[in-house]
């Protein structure tokens, strides 16, 4: 089993950045996929991101691609979110999670450990 904690987040003007971090901790990630999932009031919960960190390779979703950076620090157990360009639409809790295998468009089904969540609000 996995221990997710997650920092960062907050509120921002629309436009603006911010960047969420996440460590993991019980096992190291080097076999896991891990990634970025956010629920907004009254919406299931979606992917975001995905990275790879076997081979680095990575997934976004539509909505934030050329706005959004998913890295990771095999070295640090670490996730990272860089959100750039928010907009009011990106504004949820967002979660991160990891998973054993890689799966297309990151399937919330192959998640099995998740972090706390941490609110991430954009305003005009």
């Amino acid at each position: 089993q996995v221990q997710l904690v997650q920092s960062g987040g907050g509120s921002v003007q629309a436009g603006g950045s911010l960047r969420l971090s996440c460590a993991a901790s019980g096992r190291a990630p080097s076999a896991y996929v891990m990634g970025w999932f956010r629920q907004a009031p009254g919406k299931e919960r979606e992917g975001v991101s995905c990275i790879s960190t076997v081979d680095g390779r990575t997934y976004y979703r539509d909505s934030v691609k050329g706005r959004f950076t998913i890295s990771s620090d095999n070295a640090k157990n670490a996730v990272y979110l860089q959100m750039n360009s928010l907009e009011v639409e990106d504004t949820a809790v967002y979660y991160c999670a990891a998973a054993a295998v890689w799966g297309s468009k990151c399937p919330i089904g192959y998640f099995g450990s998740w972090g706390q969540g941490t609110q991430v609000t954009v305003s005009t």
